[in-house]
């Protein structure tokens, strides 16, 4: 209950409730927050919050499976996702292991094209020994051969466990269909000959990380019940001797898209037809009004609220679900649009409806009221995902993995303010360009 409190007294600070309303180009994160950069490029960013007890740190690291840019050796990024917790010469992986049992703190990790992250949530009485214990395997990972062929084994389990999922067929589909050159052309997981390699690869592993693991790629945020400038003290103490070292993957440009283009592949098991009708789309620049336009029209066009949806899924339930995926990402990429339809002879239908939506978002800007609510339920959302130090870290991440930064947040939201009904209409064109598209299908057995 008290973490709705604290959202609801968010949002009613932004809105002006008992204060000065708020103007759409004032700034949207409410806390107050120290950046710091170390010497050795360590990015350090500290968000203090009434979180008593708690804290949430978390280790990003600014590569993702986008950095792969070598043939023949992708999947590399989610590969050091598991090759982390095997620990140091000093703590090895059994023993950072009981000594998170014993404090109760909560690890884990992910990684996406753009970022791999490790996230812990701990109480401020262990911080410093978080420090301690995190620093040390960032700067000292240490693993044999052997252990480094067990988990290479593992993760070519987990790419032969995602083939039993249709979406992971699809997606993996929709990269390699619409990407020539870029690294978003293979999935986080990477191409399937390349895992089925990975063994063998035990040297380039550790190029991989001396190259990637480096302070200039990292950010450090630490949220919830903190005191800066001693927390900046600790952080010097255990990362300042961390030897910078980063090498910039060189990332192929995409060329130019002039052709629509289309795949089908077979799904081995029972499902429902599932489509991607997917668009390139421009690289995160927080001030791009085209691109927050983009952000506005998936809403808009797409999502729970917009006429399709209602028609398609709600009133005439004939697809399961439609959804929008119009998130940004750190170099030109994709905005999509999923679905999955019931009947596979409606799948041309259905289509049909889609690009009838998206012409009459060409061809007739949006409503201004209707824009100017779902401009307020994005910023809201995401005001209210601000309650707790793991809330905040985990809707910080993503954008300061590809934004490198704090202030490419309220940048980001101030170009979402600017942008108009014109805007919208016009990013519908130049994005959701004919010649720009790409259409996958998966169907079953």
């Amino acid at each position: 209950m008290r973490r709705w409190w604290v959202a609801l007294a968010l949002v009613a600070v932004y809105l002006g409730i008992g204060a000065t309303v708020a103007k759409a180009t004032e700034k949207i994160f409410p806390y107050a927050y120290q950046q710091t950069v170390l010497d050795n490029g360590l990015t350090v960013i500290l968000i203090p919050m009434e979180s008593p007890g708690i804290v949430a740190y978390y280790s990003i690291v600014r590569t993702g499976s986008r950095d792969e840019y070598e043939p023949g050796h992708s999947g590399f990024a989610h590969f050091f996702e598991h090759m982390m917790f095997r620990g140091t010469k000093k703590y090895p992986g059994p023993v950072y292991d009981k000594m998170m049992t014993s404090m109760g703190a909560d690890a884990n990790a992910f990684t996406s094209s753009d970022i791999t992250c490790y996230h812990l949530e701990v109480t401020t009485d262990d911080l410093e020994k978080v420090m301690e214990l995190e620093s040390d395997r960032f700067q000292n990972l240490s693993y044999e051969e052997d252990a480094f062929k067990t988990e290479a084994g593992a993760v070519r389990g987990e790419y032969l466990k995602s083939l039993s999922s249709p979406g992971f067929v699809l997606r993996e589909t929709l990269l390699n269909t619409a990407f020539d050159r870029h690294t978003y052309k293979h999935t986080t997981i990477g191409f399937g000959q390349d895992v089925e390699a990975m063994p063998t690869m035990y040297e380039y592993s550790k190029s991989f990380f001396n190259r990637y693991y480096r302070p200039e790629n990292v950010v450090l945020l630490i949220v919830g019940d903190i005191k800066p400038d001693p927390t900046l003290a600790l952080v010097k103490k255990y990362y300042s001797a961390w030897q910078k070292g980063y090498v910039p993957p060189q990332v192929p440009t995409e060329p130019e898209q002039t052709t629509a283009r289309h795949a089908e592949a077979s799904f081995q098991g029972r499902t429902l037809p599932i489509m991607a009708i997917a668009y390139k789309s421009p690289g995160f620049d927080p001030d791009n009004i085209t691109l927050a336009a983009c952000q506005l029209l998936g809403d808009l066009a797409f999502g729970e609220t917009s006429d399709i949806y209602k028609k398609l899924v709600l009133e005439q339930q004939r697809v399961q679900y439609l959804r929008p995926g119009f998130g940004p990402s750190r170099d030109p990429g994709l905005m999509s649009i999923y679905t999955m339809v019931k009947d596979s002879a409606d799948l041309s239908a259905v289509e049909e409806e889609i690009y009838r939506t998206i012409e009459q978002y060409q061809t007739t800007p949006p409503d201004e009221a209707r824009l100017k609510d779902v401009k307020s339920a994005i910023r809201y959302s995401f005001l209210m995902g601000l309650d707790t130090p793991g809330h905040v870290a985990g809707n910080l991440n993503y954008l300061l993995a590809i934004g490198g930064s704090m202030d490419v947040v309220d940048r980001m939201y101030a170009a979402l303010d600017r942008v108009t009904a014109k805007d919208v209409m016009d990013a519908a064109k130049t994005v959701l360009a004919k010649d720009k598209r790409t259409v996958v299908l998966v169907e079953g057995r």
